[in-house]
């Protein structure tokens, strides 16, 4: 009977584990979603923009250009990013730019 040598039995604290390889896919390829929302946001209005298939580095780097370009505060959580305020119209004029496939969803 072999030993399975991947169970962790303890762990150190600031010891991650590793992060899942995504395949990154060419703007032309993502089919994204922009919605607003305000449920558990306290009833401030947030943009989420979903579907990006792309590293996390990718998306760090495009959570700041939108932010930039929309003057408002956000954040990148889950392969989605949320920008605070409605900028529904704005975002999607960006990442179309960017060569990324999206649509508006929701009301």
């Amino acid at each position: 009977m072999a030993k399975d040598t991947n169970k962790i039995a303890y762990r150190e604290f600031g010891d991650e584990e590793p992060e899942e390889e995504v395949t990154e896919l060419p703007p032309n390829q993502h089919k994204l979603k922009i919605e607003v929302s305000r449920k558990g946001k306290g009833g401030k209005t947030v943009t989420i923009v979903s579907g990006f298939q792309v590293s996390s580095e990718t998306l760090i780097s495009l959570t700041k250009t939108l932010k930039n370009q929309c003057g408002a505060g956000g954040a990148m959580k889950d392969n989605t990013i949320e920008i605070q305020g409605d900028h529904r119209q704005k975002l999607l004029e960006i990442v179309t730019k960017l060569g990324y496939k999206a649509k508006l969803s929701g009301g």
